[in-house]
């Protein structure tokens, strides 16, 4: 059997009428590198099982798939780890589409810099009226310090599925937190930028739809997950001792965020109650005009 170096891993929960397109766009690139495609179905009640059947019987032996009682973005992805044969790793969203070459291109990357553990490239956004912006990649900071405080807390540096080859010893501090429905994989990203060698790739990866029901938009989730995210952020395991300091300031930010999310919603009880956290978490919180201007407007609501 070949030896496989990239598996890309397809979670899909009720995207059939987007999923051939994702699994299409991976297959044509199948034969420019030593990879393997796997789709993990997540208990969709939608017509994804039959799509997957078709697919099977239009690409037959390209890739395999199975399918798993419903668990969430983060089980699929664990089981993922589990399943791929592959030392690296990407996790290509259901409605989003693998860039033309770019399976050749994370190939011939790992290649030069077999010292890499994670791989970041650049990503096209696709709006919904067909608009496309293409994000090249920026140059990673020196330190895991820098490269932590510019993901968290500067958004300098910026990541995203589909668009990054991760390798399989990144996982061993902690694979993606089960218990979160959403920004699940920011303590993954975070522990890898702390932990282990990276690079970047100058070449667009992926090609990400934007749309309004994604779950980064779902409030509920993104209440659930609360600020308890911050602990597994930052959970030993995850996130070494010298850079437990960035905490704090992680803390406000994630208050800042769900008082924008809160306010942006109509929430404002909670709204009020996040705005207050981040003022008592750093007290620096009230600089960013962006948010105070808005907790400002909440005093008239």
């Amino acid at each position: 059997m070949t030896e496989v170096l990239v598996s890309v891993v397809i979670p899909a929960y009720n995207y059939a009428e987007t999923l051939p397109r994702a699994v299409k766009s991976v297959i044509a690139q199948l034969g420019e590198a030593q990879a393997e495609l796997l789709v993990i179905d997540d208990g969709s009640t939608d017509a994804t099982p039959q799509v997957l059947e078709q697919l099977h019987a239009e690409h037959a032996g390209c890739f395999r798939a199975l399918r798993k009682p419903n668990g969430g973005l983060s089980s699929v992805r664990n089981r993922g780890i589990e399943e791929a044969r592959g030392q690296f790793l990407i996790f290509l969203d259901a409605d989003d589409e693998m860039a033309p070459g770019a399976l050749a291109a994370v190939t011939q990357h790992i290649a030069s810099h077999p010292e890499t553990r994670l791989v970041i490239g650049g990503h096209w956004s696709v709006f919904p009226d067909g608009r496309r912006v293409q994000h090249d990649v920026k140059p990673l900071p020196a330190t895991p310090r820098e490269r932590v405080r510019g993901y968290l807390l500067d958004k300098t540096v910026t990541l995203s599925n589909g668009a990054c080859a991760m390798h399989r010893e990144v996982f061993g501090p902690g694979n993606y937190p089960e218990h979160l429905r959403n920004v699940e994989d920011i303590p993954v990203f975070a522990q890898v930028l702390a932990r282990f060698p990276c690079t970047v790739l100058e070449q667009p990866l992926a090609l990400i739809y934007k749309h309004g029901d994604s779950m980064r938009h779902d409030l509920r989730q993104s209440l659930a997950a609360g600020v308890g995210m911050v602990d597994e952020v930052f959970s030993p395991a995850r996130m070494p001792q010298q850079l437990q300091d960035l905490r704090q300031a992680f803390m406000a930010q994630r208050c800042l965020s769900l008082f924008r999310d809160c306010y942006s919603a109509g929430d404002y009880v909670n709204a009020k109650a996040f705005y207050a956290q981040a003022v008592r978490t750093d007290f620096r919180s009230i600089t960013r005009w962006s948010y105070t201007r808005k907790a400002i407007r909440l005093l008239f609501k």
